[in-house]
């Protein structure tokens, strides 16, 4: 089957209906034959963006240990200057941190 291809083939455009020379017509990327002053290329942010690869796995992975921790509250002990024993010793309580 021939088409036209003459310089008197016209086409009617498909957003404004108006009419242009088929040779000044374009095919946009929505699949529309408009002329070229309506031409629209299409935009960047529809385009997808690549997709990285995923993530993968730790190698020799470990699992969390449970700790303990304690840590003393309290006064300290006052050593006397020539006293080989303590003269006060003074101890308000402990903390117990468990990292389970």
């Amino acid at each position: 089957m021939a088409f036209a291809s003459d310089k008197n083939a016209f086409g009617i455009s498909d957003r404004s209906g108006f009419r242009y020379r088929l040779r000044d017509m374009r095919k946009e990327w929505t699949g529309a034959l408009v002329g070229s002053d309506e031409y629209e290329e299409k935009h960047p942010q529809l385009f997808p963006p690549k997709a990285g690869p995923d993530p993968q796995a730790i190698r020799n992975p470990r699992p969390d240990q449970p700790m303990s921790l304690q840590v003393y509250v309290g006064v300290p002990t006052i050593m006397a200057p020539n006293l080989d024993r303590p003269r006060a010793i003074g101890k308000v309580g402990t903390v117990e941190v468990s990292t389970t």
